[in-house]
Parts: C-alpha cells; sequence; structure tokens
C-alpha cells in the first residue's frame, strides 16, 4: 500500500478524480487519512462514530436512531475504502448513501454482515484484515481531528445551505410567537421546518422569562412571557448548525441591554482569538479574561461550556482546559459565551455557526457567518453583524 500526496491521484485517475467534484472530495479525505496512517506506522484506520464516517464518505446518514450508533464501520486502508455494513441496512446504504459515491467509481466496497453481528469484530466482515496494524478512533483522535478541520470549499457551501436553513427556521417560528406560547410549542413548530429542509433536529431547546437561568433549557409547558431565548442545532449530510436566537415582547428592562452587549462583546473577543496554527486553548484564554474585561464575573466561563470548533460533530472539539488542538484555516466554530444576572434573573448567549476563512487575497483570515438571515435584526459589534434581541 503507497500513499498519494493530498489533491493528487494516480496518472491514469487524476483526470477523473479532477472532473468529478464528489471523487475529488472523497480523495482528499482518503489522502488525509493516508497520511496519518504513513505518520503512525500502521496498515488501516477504524472510523466507527458518525461524525467521522459522514465526513469521510460526502454526508452520508449512518444513524438509524439519533441516539443510537452507526449501522456501518469503515476499515480505510491506502488503496481505499471497506465498509462493514449490517445486512437488513445495505440496500439502503447502497442505493440512497453510497450511491453518488459508487457512481463516482470511488474505491470504496461494501462488506454485509447479520443484522446480529458485530461491526467491531473487523476480521469476521474483513477477513483479509487479519493481522494488520489497525489504528482505531480514538487512538488517533487528534489527527482525526485535524484532517476534519479545514473544510474544502464544497463542503462550506453545503454548510452554509444547512445554516441558512436553521436561521431561517428560528425568524419563521419567533416572528409568530408570543408572551403566551409555550416552550414546547415553540420548538414543536421549529422541528417541521428543520426537518422539512432535510435535517434532522439533533438539539431543541426553548427558554422562556421564567427559566431565564438554564443555560440548557429542554422545553416545559412554560410560557414564554417576556422574553425567550430558542436554539437549534441541525445535522444534514453530516454537518451540524449550531444557532441561537433572542425574541422579546416588551421594552428592555434595566440591565438587560447592558448584558446582551456585554455578551456579544466577550464573543467579538474570542473570535479575534480565532488564528490559524494558534492553540485551540487560547481562544478558552481569551474567553476567560474576555468576561472580567466587560463587567461580567470572571467565573462565568465555568458556569456553562463555551463552545469550540464546529463541523461533523456538535464540537470537534469543544473549548476546554488543556485541549491540545491547533486551529486551521477553513475552519469551522460555533463559540457560546453565555451569561446570567441572578439579581435581575437576565440571562443571555450568543452563538452562530462561521468559518475562519484564509484565501491568498486576504493577508489576515475573515470571519463568515454561515447562520444568517437577512430578515433578522443585527447590531455591529467588533465591526460584524451580530444578531439582536427581535423586538415584538
Amino acid at each position: 500500500m503507497s500513499a498519494e500526496p493530498e489533491h493528487a491521484a494516480t496518472e491514469q485517475s487524476r483526470g477523473r478524480v479532477a472532473g468529478d467534484p464528489v471523487l475529488h472530495e472523497f480523495s482528499v479525505k482518503h489522502s488525509r487519512l493516508v497520511r496519518i496512517l504513513d505518520e503512525r506506522g500502521a496498515d488501516a484506520l477504524v472510523l466507527s462514530t458518525a461524525g467521522a464516517l459522514s465526513w469521510l464518505l460526502i454526508g452520508a446518514r449512518v444513524h438509524v436512531s439519533l441516539a443510537g450508533p452507526p449501522i456501518l464501520s469503515a476499515v480505510v486502508h491506502r488503496e481505499g475504502v471497506e465498509i462493514g455494513v449490517f445486512a437488513n441496512e445495505a440496500a439502503r446504504i447502497r442505493g440512497e448513501e453510497l450511491n453518488t459515491l459508487l457512481a463516482a467509481s470511488a474505491p470504496v466496497r461494501l462488506h454485509e454482515l447479520p443484522w446480529y453481528g458485530a461491526l467491531g469484530m473487523t476480521s469476521d466482515w474483513l477477513p483479509s484484515s487479519t493481522g494488520w496494524r489497525l489504528l482505531d478512533e480514538a487512538s488517533a483522535a487528534l489527527e482525526l481531528r485535524a484532517a476534519r478541520a479545514s473544510l474544502l470549499p464544497a463542503e462550506i457551501e453545503r454548510y452554509r445551505s444547512l445554516c441558512t436553513d436553521a436561521a431561517s427556521a428560528l425568524t419563521d417560528v419567533l416572528s409568530a410567537a408570543t408572551p403566551q406560547t409555550t416552550e414546547r410549542e415553540l420548538t414543536a413548530r421549529l422541528s417541521p421546518l428543520i426537518i422539512g429542509a432535510g435535517a434532522d433536529p439533533v438539539v431543541l431547546l426553548a427558554s422562556g422569562a421564567a427559566r431565564a437561568g438554564h443555560r440548557h433549557p429542554l422545553p416545559t409547558d412554560a410560557a414564554l412571557g417576556r422574553r425567550a431565548m430558542a436554539v437549534v442545532c441541525a445535522r444534514r449530510g453530516g454537518l451540524i448548525a449550531n444557532v441561537t436566537r433572542w425574541v422579546g415582547f416588551s421594552e428592555p428592562v434595566p440591565g438587560e441591554h447592558e448584558l446582551d452587549q456585554a455578551i456579544a462583546q466577550v464573543e467579538a473577543d474570542a473570535l479575534g482569538a480565532l488564528t490559524p496554527g494558534a492553540r485551540l486553548e487560547a481562544v478558552l484564554e481569551e474567553l476567560k479574561s474576555a468576561y472580567p474585561r466587560h463587567g461580567l464575573d470572571s467565573a462565568e466561563w465555568t458556569r456553562h461550556h463555551q463552545g469550540g470548533a464546529a463541523g461533523y460533530q456538535g464540537r470537534d472539539p469543544r473549548l476546554s482546559p488543556g485541549v491540545p488542538d491547533l486551529i486551521h484555516p477553513d475552519q469551522a466554530f460555533a463559540l457560546n459565551p453565555s451569561g446570567f444576572d441572578s439579581a435581575r434573573g437576565l440571562a443571555a448567549k450568543i452563538e452562530d455557526t462561521v468559518v475562519l476563512r484564509s484565501t491568498a487575497a486576504s493577508a489576515l483570515p475573515t470571519i463568515d457567518v454561515l447562520s444568517s438571515d437577512p430578515r433578522w435584526p443585527t447590531v455591529q459589534v467588533g465591526g460584524r453583524a451580530r444578531p439582536a434581541v427581535l423586538r415584538r
């Protein structure tokens, strides 16, 4: 097995790869994985999580239950990819999820095993792998995150389309909400819009004024009241959009505007710390100092996660102390700063999915906000249009 450099193929297949966008994307991703094999001295890499599989297989839906494990596994070697799939799922996977990839003549082969079989027993469904030096996802987690980090142009545009749909759904639903709308009614109206857009509603959250203190507010029968937050995490083509929006049904009370403004400034400082080649942990350090810099409690960062890199996982990875990852050009992020004023019962949070764009035409990287809707009101923060509270 011999490795090929990224963006390259054999002389015989180079023209075919260049002329087929699906095959080109697969070839680039495969070559990134081959590089890991070379660096680690392994024969093959076993992919077993939904994020890694969907990334490699150009957005294939590799699940049945949103909460369950994938129904296939992939063994990536230098010549191609072997896929073990349960027999009762094989026809759908072949005809609906991998049809485009297979039609492009990608070096992907399917191996069926009984529905009661074990995907993790690779040698059972791929006897030729016996004796191979296999590398599993857990032991190559850092390298795999780096391989997924820089999104290809086609991925960015697919991501933008998904994020736009998620933001549009929030605009539609929050524009029609009233103080009497309950949290469950709000998310029940979001769900069909997300599903209708061909996406899975991975997370739907809502909090009215009475539940503002909860950072992850699973919806209840509580009415929205004076002010409310809604959160959508939607998955399509393997990519996950993360968007938060606020609606207000009265004029701001004392301290409300100031809290919203402070959280937006915290986010602006953190976005400014996104620099290709820098440590991802440096963004968390910037967040830690940004909270007190803008008049918030210095412990605020400990009360909720702060987001992180985005893409084929909800966070890939989440910002946390000691995270070893570096920041990459064309990497997606969804930062998640939030705050709560317990004295006034006021909460604030800001969240969008963005890409750190780095092009030859611009010496400095730029933040490309993917989850925007021109109908939503915005304010300028740090030279960027950021979502304001929708006043009804």
